[in-house]
């Protein structure tokens, strides 16, 4: 059994969990995997009865091999004692035939609160004493602000988030641009997230830069393209099963189905590594909005990001660059490093690739795919609120829809849902789902939508109104790599 990460492009690569975590991002333009995951097993049995917390330290002793069970313990603690608004860290509802994970009761309501409390706790105890990380972060909404609560004013880190120039709803954006700190920088950019995403990688990838930065100063990430981040994403997949198995909703060993929606890919993978590590799966519903990139994927075996770009009302899912996907199609592959370069490099010059027969029939095994519009988010969201009364985010909702399109071949699996985030970072296309008369303001809204509903609002939510703006900044995107300079300077440089 392997102790060691690898590229997903290079097996000969092989570094330390800690290394992987610390560097974000594979030397090659590759993506940090664990060889032979599958071997890896963790006994659902010995999960009964346990807390959240007890279920991460075992999954995280199991994918941080070098990682000591006391520095897991410890960042676990820090992570998730005091953010998350419940001890549960990530509930499950139970809605009419099916049941709701939660992950939006962090710190910005947001489900990347369950990595991105976890990835800054993780990374003080890779960095050695003269070691200084800027942490570079693409956004399509949630990812920043859960980043820049996460990084900020820790020693030795600096954060810098980049999002898409009125590509984010206004509360996503207040959040980002009003976050305090003294090691914090926000930046607008004048194109989409792919575009945002695509600069960071190559940002990354500059040798020069690095040179330029000098020898104790490194680029890491906080995407999920970062294992540190993806990998505590792991551990509500065991626990949300654990749930059902309390409430006796299932019997321990029953299989289970997740919707997840996604774009990145990076949260349904979790699910994916959860299945690899024993966890009962059948099938996972990956759901995507109007840019569906995967759902052609899965009908077709092509892969091509040459599509007309939408935004749409799930923002955060605007993407047509799914990176983790990448790390899927290493495993599907057979640890084939050499054919996932090979499509990775298509992709970049051709914008498109076209996998094996083969290989799509091993995903479709564990993945099923669909899409929903903008229309059938909003009725979905009305539809649920007005059935069940439950309020719904426009991401869970183009999960939902794409969850009963696949219940039309298994209505008896017992479903879970993954909630993405709360209801009210998204308020205007909610409201415009459950309210007939609906104020301009955006804060307004809010209030209004909460006196109607009975569902609260997060305290984070509430308080942003309030709070002074503190980034303003706007450049193009061809301009990143010398405002990720300047940065660098002045947190690292310029302070001593």
């Amino acid at each position: 059994m392997n102790n060691y990460y690898t590229s997903t492009r290079n097996k000969k690569i092989q570094i330390s969990a800690k290394e992987a975590i610390k560097k974000g991002f594979a030397d090659d333009g590759g993506l940090f995997v664990f060889p032979d995951l599958n071997k890896l097993h963790i006994d659902v049995n010995k999960l009964i009865n346990l807390s959240y917390e007890e279920i991460a330290q075992i999954v995280l002793e199991k994918l941080l091999p070098d990682f000591s069970n006391e520095e897991i313990s410890n960042s676990i603690h820090n992570a998730y004692d005091e953010s998350f608004d419940t001890k549960e860290v990530t509930p499950v509802a139970d809605v009419d035939d099916f049941h709701v994970l939660e992950l939006f009761h962090g710190p910005t309501s947001a489900f990347k609160d369950v990595g991105l409390q976890m990835l800054p706790q993780l990374m003080k105890n890779v960095l050695e004493a003269n070691n200084k990380v800027m942490i570079l972060t693409a956004t399509s909404g949630d990812t920043g602000k859960a980043a820049l609560e996460g990084f900020k004013n820790l020693e030795k880190m600096g954060i810098t988030v980049f999002y898409p120039h009125n590509g984010v709803s206004k509360i996503q954006k207040l959040q980002m641009t009003t976050t305090n700190g003294s090691n914090t920088e926000v930046t607008a950019i004048k194109g989409n997230f792919d575009d945002a995403q695509s600069n960071v990688k190559k940002i990354f990838n500059d040798e020069q830069l690095k040179k330029e930065l000098g020898l104790n100063v490194s680029l890491s990430s906080a995407n999920s393209i970062n294992i540190g981040r993806l990998i505590p994403q792991v551990v509500y997949y065991f626990y949300s099963y654990m749930q059902l198995v309390k409430n006796k909703h299932i019997n321990i060993g029953n299989k289970i189905n997740f919707t997840v929606p996604t774009g990145n890919f990076g949260d349904v993978l979790a699910g994916y590594y959860a299945k690899q590590l024993g966890l009962p799966v059948n099938k996972f519903i990956v759901a995507s909005n109007e840019n569906n990139v995967l759902t052609k994927f899965f009908n077709s075996g092509i892969y091509d990001r040459n599509m007309p770009f939408f935004q749409t009302v799930a923002p955060s899912m605007d993407i047509q660059i799914s990176s983790n996907f990448e790390r899927l199609l290493y495993y599907k592959s057979g640890e084939d490093t050499d054919y996932v370069k090979t499509l990775m490099d298509q992709l970049e010059s051709e914008g498109k690739y076209q996998v094996s027969d083969e290989i799509l029939a091993e995903i479709k095994k564990d993945f099923y795919c669909g899409f929903s519009t903008d229309d059938e988010v909003k009725d979905s969201i009305k539809d649920v609120y007005n059935k069940d009364g439950y309020l719904m985010d426009p991401h869970t909702a183009v999960g939902y829809k794409v969850m009963r399109d696949y219940q039309a071949h298994d209505a008896k699996t017992p479903m879970v849902l993954l909630s993405t985030a709360s209801p009210y970072k998204f308020v205007k296309v909610v409201a415009d789902a459950v309210m007939d008369d609906i104020p301009d303001d955006d804060h307004e809204i809010m209030e209004k939508l909460a006196q109607q509903t009975n569902v609260a609002i997060p305290d984070n939510l509430e308080k942003v109104w309030s709070l002074p703006i503190l980034h303003e900044d706007v450049i193009d995107k061809s301009d990143m790599k010398s405002y990720v300079k300047s940065k660098v300077e002045a947190e690292f440089y310029d302070k001593n």
